[in-house]
């Protein structure tokens, strides 16, 4: 079972759903046609959202532990004044002086490493990734890109074809190879980072024996589709060595796991000790408004702006950079990279000591406020438990806990929520995933 496929509503079966929302859901494909999917069984029908919170038109409340998109946490008062200040006094592109996308671009690389010292701004995270798919290949005279065999980079046809995790309706391309995620829970002992290395190896290999010249390793450096793998910190740097040794360059795909999401620094990156030849983001810059970055190496923008046109509309609008400036300064002010670290352990203790309770918890790992929990039937065997995540996600919903799951077998919880997220909140998502759990051992 695909991953996005774990907790999608099936419009067949309406059972539980209420006529209100049956209105909706019908409207909605009338409308919107087949291709958009609903979560869960029973779909949520959300009006507002404050913090961690979200509301239905009934005024419950929703825990939310999924959306990193709403990084700051939803509708932040200091983001939303920023934004209406901004939207009042002029919105435009970029062929215009301004001094907002300056200020915004300064700030921003203040957070990485002074090798990665120019940004362009997009729109999307899947823009951003095509954009450092373009300039990689610019930079190296080589197409060959290497992904994880269940990742998610984006929904451009370029960068489709290298997000596996989409689905049996995406074909890979041809210049593009997949490797096994680095997956300590079942690496029999293995050196993950090791192994990674070496599938990264084989891979050249064979791009190389195809006639493909590499142009770059693009990992999100939390593999959040692929099943959320974290550790050992470090691992990634001889799979980054290997590419480059071919000539080839490291991007790091920050969307998911980026601003201070995995509470050590800003970005994911920094877990292993590296500096990435480019970096991309995506929305949660933004806390949900839609500004996306590619932040490089200058001497790969030279090469890639010598040779090619590039105009963003609206990437870097004055509006979007308004945005992004707020996001950080809230981000700084509340100390949520600090935040990040410290919930995201008292998380994941929680739910270490939920595993002395429920065998059907195998594993439990992560870093600050991105954490992944892998369910199984058997222990020893790590069986993947892929009815019983499906049953448990769709309970949590209905206890009003919004969360969802990961994995090739759709059997790790994908842990995620805003980073204003406390340990009181924490606690009602642990005591609800309890109760569940308890229901589901007696039922």
């Amino acid at each position: 079972m695909s991953s996005t496929m774990i907790n999608a509503f099936d419009p067949r079966a309406t059972n539980g759903v209420a006529l209100r929302e049956q209105a909706m859901i019908a409207r909605r494909q009338k409308l919107l046609g087949p291709a958009y999917r609903l979560f869960y069984g029973n779909p949520v029908h959300l009006v507002r959202g404050e913090g961690v919170w979200l509301y239905d038109p009934d005024g419950n409340r929703y825990l939310d532990v999924y959306n990193n998109v709403a990084s700051v946490g939803h509708c932040h008062p200091h983001v939303v004044a920023a934004l209406s200040r901004q939207a009042a006094v002029l919105n435009t592109h970029t062929r215009y002086l301004n001094d907002t996308i300056l200020d915004y671009a300064e700030k921003l690389l203040t957070y990485f490493p002074p090798e990665l010292s120019h940004v362009m701004f997009t729109c999307t995270g899947s823009e951003a990734n095509d954009l450092a798919f373009r300039a990689a290949c610019s930079f190296t005279g080589g197409t060959g890109m290497i992904v994880t065999r269940l990742a998610y980079h984006g929904v451009t046809v370029a960068i489709s074809e290298m997000s596996p995790s989409l689905g049996d309706g995406i074909t890979l391309g041809k210049h593009v190879r997949t490797v096994p995620a680095p997956d300590l829970y079942r690496s029999g002992g293995e050196d993950v980072g090791t192994a990674m290395a070496r599938h990264v190896r084989a891979a050249i290999e064979d791009m190389q024996a195809h006639g493909i010249r590499p142009a770059a390793l693009l990992v999100d450096t939390i593999f959040s589709s692929d099943g959320v793998f974290s550790d050992p910190a470090g691992f990634l740097a001889p799979a980054v060595a290997a590419i480059r040794e071919a000539g080839g360059l490291f991007i790091a795909d920050e969307v998911q796991p980026g601003f201070g999401r995995t509470g050590e620094g800003m970005w994911g990156f920094t877990r292993h000790g590296l500096v990435p030849d480019m970096v991309t983001m995506g929305k949660p810059m933004g806390n949900g408004h839609p500004i996306a970055g590619m932040v490089a190496k200058p001497e790969i923008l030279e090469r890639f702006g010598s040779r090619t046109r590039y105009f963003n509309t609206f990437g870097g609008n004055p509006v979007s950079c308004a945005v992004g400036q707020a996001v950080l300064e809230v981000i700084e002010q509340e100390g949520l990279v600090a935040n990040a670290r410290e919930t995201g352990a008292y998380l994941r203790a929680g739910f270490e000591a939920l595993a002395q309770r429920f065998p059907i918890i195998g594993d439990v790992r992560g870093a600050g406020l991105f954490v992944g929990v892998e369910l199984v039937t058997d222990r020893d065997r790590k069986i993947p438990a892929t009815a019983e995540t499906a049953r448990l996600v769709n309970g949590l919903r209905e206890r009003r806990v919004l969360i969802s799951a990961a994995g090739p077998h759709a059997n790790v919880l994908k842990i995620r929520p805003p980073l204003v997220f406390q340990q009181e909140h924490a606690d009602l998502f642990l005591d609800a995933v309890a109760a569940e759990l308890e229901a589901m051992t007696i039922g």
